[in-house]
């Protein structure tokens, strides 16, 4: 796929991020003149090469230096990598200004929320209300969500997404890193930020303003409409998407989250109280119950469980409130919290 992809966009390089595709990468890409290359560095090398437009895709932390780099030469960053905000937030934005470079939020729900704020004063702004769709689970019984398997949680209703993020999605630690993410893009307390289940998925986000006005924006679920809007912006450019017709909708429909359900957003807000290295701790430990619950090594609840250890151990290590003052000190919380968070589930597994 990445080498059809550079094909058609007749790119100059095309790198993997796995080593061991790197043969067939180069055997797919032969005789096109597109060097092929792999591993970490080759990501941050190719992404220092100067561009006008960087899309940030990569999933988890591994996004974090290659969005850095493509800042230094002034470029326009549509940033998918909801991470770099988690863990670093203050120091991409700082990053970007001091480069006078532009990010453009291509989640769907903060791209929702940039929309609605264009042309508004931030100051007007009451609330920004983040929707859910609430994941593959979440009409199950709570006493039923221990049992769930990796292929439970991947049914997911609305939205065709990889699995990472699908599982995400149905723990809610998805919404719980995009809760973070808004409160460090839009600079808004975490007071302002609410999260409605709202299982259509038609409504992205809104914004609340203080004179009782709400912005809106929906669409119908297709990640075409913010990536479109990102690779256009600040025009509109025509999109092959569905176009939503009221009539047959009939309604829409919302519900509180629960926190019992999802722990995952009880944690956000305590990460946000914390802010410095919370982030980086929290999205680490994150990437380790995620990769543990696919490998069938712990069960669905035990995702937020590891992650609360693990923010509790490392905490008792570092001040976790201490803002990050360069890059490194992001790397080091992040490589403690996975070293931690490893040994809570070795723990977890002998049953200690």
């Amino acid at each position: 796929r990445l080498a059809e992809m550079a094909r058609a966009l007749c790119a100059k390089i095309a790198v993997t991020a796995h080593d061991d595709c790197l043969p067939d990468l180069r055997t797919a890409l032969e005789g096109t003149g597109i060097n092929a290359a792999s591993g970490a560095v080759a990501l941050q090398e190719a992404a220092d090469r100067p561009a006008d437009w960087v899309m940030s895709a990569i999933v988890g932390a591994a996004g974090l230096e290659p969005g850095f780099r493509a800042l230094r030469h002034g470029a326009t960053l549509a940033l998918a990598n909801k991470e770099s905000l988690v863990t670093a937030g203050p120091l991409l934005l700082a990053k970007a200004a001091r480069h006078k470079a532009t990010i453009l939020p291509v989640d769907s729900e903060h791209s929702a929320i940039f929309q609605a704020l264009t042309g508004e004063d931030i100051t007007a702004v009451e609330r920004i209300i983040l929707t859910a769709s609430g994941g593959a689970l979440r009409d199950w019984p709570i006493d039923r969500l221990a049992h769930a398997t990796l292929q439970d949680a991947l049914a997911h209703p609305n939205w065709a997404m990889g699995q990472r993020i699908t599982v995400d999605s149905a723990s809610m630690f998805n919404k719980a890193l995009e809760i973070i993410e808004t409160r460090e893009f839009f600079g808004v307390t975490p007071d302002q930020i609410e999260v409605i289940i709202h299982p259509e998925s038609l409504i992205h986000s809104m914004v609340g303003f203080h004179d009782g006005a709400i912005m809106a924006h929906l669409g119908a679920p297709d990640m075409r409409h913010a990536i479109g809007y990102a690779l256009n912006h600040p025009a509109r450019s025509p999109l092959p998407v569905a176009r939503l017709d009221f009539a047959a909708l009939g309604k829409l429909s919302f519900r509180a989250p629960d926190d019992t359900r999802y722990p995952a957003l009880r944690l956000a807000r305590e990460v946000m109280a914390t802010r410095g290295l919370a982030g980086a701790v929290f999205n680490a430990a994150k990437e380790i119950a995620l990769d543990l619950f696919i490998a069938g090594r712990i069960g669905f609840l035990d995702m937020a469980h590891l992650v609360e250890d693990t923010l509790a151990k490392v905490s008792a290590e570092i001040s976790l409130g201490n803002a990050a003052l360069a890059l490194e000190d992001v790397h080091r919380a992040d490589h403690l919290a996975r070293i931690r968070a490893n040994e809570a589930a070795q723990m977890r597994q002998k049953g200690h």
